[in-house]
């Protein structure tokens, strides 16, 4: 998918490192799914997560950061 219509940010424990993923909030709300996409490559594919898996990417990361 190359047009974006979402607003992505990015994780605020990423310091402007560069090796980052966004996700979009707002989409995150109204459809119950989490989008997540590479920083680096914003025009490039997004995965589909469910909020749970979305919260384990978020635990895997913080522990082994």
């Amino acid at each position: 998918m190359t047009t974006d219509s979402h607003r992505w940010i990015t994780s605020s424990y990423s310091n402007n490192g560069g090796a980052c993923i966004e996700w979009a909030p707002e989409h995150a709300r109204s459809a119950g799914e989490v989008l997540v996409r590479d920083s680096k490559n914003p025009g490039g594919p997004m995965l589909t997560l469910t909020p749970q898996a979305f919260a384990g990417l978020v635990q895997f990361a913080k522990s082994h950061g």
